[in-house]
C-alpha cells in the first residue's frame, strides 16, 4: 500500500508499472522487483510503496534501499558456461564463488535468468533487461531446456517407462517432453533430457524418485541457444537477433517419437 494516497507518490494512469521500471534499469528481474516492493524496500518520491501494479512517472524519484535509480542502461545479453562450484545469487552469505565472477568487468550490472545449482554445470543466461528475463521463465512460454545427466546405476525399461508416462512429485507432476538414452557401462549411464519447467532440482528429484541418483548434470541448451564455441567458464554476448530468438515459442514433438528403450 501506499503511506499516503494524496501524496506525491500517488500513480499515474499513464506512467509505467513499478516493477517493470525497476527490471528495466537492471536492479532485478521483474519477479525479483516485485518481492523488494513487497518487502518495503522502494520508495517514490520519498513515499514507501508496497503494491503490485503502482505506475510512476518520469520524472518521480525511485529509490531502492534508499538508493536513487538511474536511467535505464542499454540491455545486455549474455550466455555463460557455468562450471560446477558456483551459486547463481549475486551475493551469497556463504562466500561462495558467484557466477558474475566469471563474466567481463565491461558487461556491468546483469542478473542471472533462472537458476543453476551449486554441484550443476552448463548454460546461464545473464542479463539486465528484466522483461526479457521475466518473459523467458514465465510457465506460458515454456522454454524448453537440455540437459545431459550421468546418472548412478543403469536405467531399466520399467524406470524408462515411468519416466516417459510422468512422476507426481512433492510439488506436483513432472512429465519430460523427450529423452535418450546415451553411454552406459556397468556403474552409471548418460541421459539427454528435454524439460520445459523451471521448478528447483526437479531433474535431481525425479530420478530420486525413480531410485537413480544424479551424480553430474549438464545444461546443454537452453531454447535455441547451445554450449557450441564454449568450454567452462568461458561466456559470450549474444546479438539482438539470438536473444530475440529466445522468445519464439518451439514445436513441441512427441516424447515417444526421441525416447529410446533399449
Amino acid at each position: 500500500m501506499v503511506k499516503d494516497a494524496e501524496d506525491s507518490a500517488t500513480p499515474s494512469l499513464t506512467g509505467e508499472r513499478l516493477q517493470k521500471i525497476l527490471a528495466g534499469v537492471g536492479i532485478s528481474s521483474r519477479r525479483a522487483a516485485e518481492a523488494m516492493i513487497r518487502q518495503g524496500r522502494v520508495t517514490v518520491n520519498d513515499q514507501t510503496v508496497s503494491e503490485m501494479g503502482f505506475r510512476v512517472r518520469r520524472d518521480d524519484a525511485i529509490r531502492v534501499d534508499g538508493k536513487l535509480i538511474g536511467p535505464r542502461p542499454e540491455h545486455v545479453y549474455l550466455m555463460l558456461y557455468k562450471p560446477r562450484g558456483y551459486v547463481t545469487t549475486l551475493n551469497d552469505p556463504q562466500g561462495r564463488p558467484i557466477v558474475t565472477d566469471l563474466i567481463p568487468e565491461q558487461t556491468g550490472r546483469v542478473f542471472p535468468v533462472g537458476r543453476l545449482d551449486y554441484d550443476s554445470e552448463g548454460l546461464l543466461l545473464l542479463t539486465n533487461d528484466g522483461d526479457w528475463a521475466y518473459r523467458l521463465q514465465h510457465p506460458r512460454f515454456r522454454l524448453e531446456k537440455t540437459y545431459h545427466i550421468k546418472i548412478k546405476g543403469n536405467i531399466s525399461r520399467a524406470a524408462m517407462r515411468r519416466l516417459e508416462k510422468g512422476l507426481q512429485l512433492d510439488d506436483g507432476p513432472f512429465h519430460p517432453l523427450r529423452f535418450e538414452v546415451g553411454k552406459v557401462n556397468d556403474r552409471s549411464c548418460w541421459i539427454d533430457i528435454t524439460i520445459s519447467e523451471g521448478r528447483n532440482r526437479i531433474l535431481r528429484r525425479a530420478f530420486k524418485q525413480l531410485e537413480l541418483p544424479v551424480v553430474r548434470l549438464i545444461r546443454t541448451a537452453v531454447g535455441p541457444l547451445n554450449l557450441a564455441g564454449l568450454t567452462e567458464g568461458q561466456s559470450r554476448f549474444l546479438d539482438p537477433r539470438e536473444a530475440a530468438a529466445c522468445l519464439i515459442p518451439q514445436v513441441r514433438r512427441s516424447i515417444k517419437k526421441y525416447s529410446k528403450i533399449t
